[in-house]
């Protein structure tokens, strides 16, 4: 359907699941096979499943991956706020993901929109 890389959503998700790796490395060692496997797992679901609908053959199947995606992102956007009332993320920290997560969202509810309308 497209090249992903020239979408600015996908390059604006790959650096967030880049930088909630870096982040999460000083999560606790008891959240290792919690919080932060969750939170990176979902993080990097949202610019895979950019790349896997792109790579589809009809645009309804390419929505519904860019769907996933969205829900991945919304998933993410409340582990970072988990992650904060534990104390895992600094305030400026949080508000910067918090940021960065709801661009991603309205940027995948945007893309959506226009795929189903055109």
């Amino acid at each position: 359907m497209s090249d992903y890389k020239k979408l600015k959503v996908w390059e604006d998700a790959h650096k967030f699941t880049v930088d909630i790796y870096n982040i999460t490395k000083k999560f606790p060692n008891n959240e290792q096979y919690g919080l932060t496997s969750q939170i990176r797992r979902s993080s990097s679901s949202i610019p895979t499943n950019i790349v896997e609908g792109s790579g589809q053959l009809t645009r309804s199947n390419y929505i519904r991956f860019l769907g996933m995606a969205q829900g991945s992102a919304y998933e993410v956007e409340y582990q970072v706020l988990l992650a904060k009332d534990l104390g895992y993320l600094k305030f400026e920290e949080y508000n910067l993901l918090n940021k960065k997560i709801k661009d991603i969202i309205y940027m995948l509810f945007g893309l959506i929109k226009s795929l189903k309308n055109s």
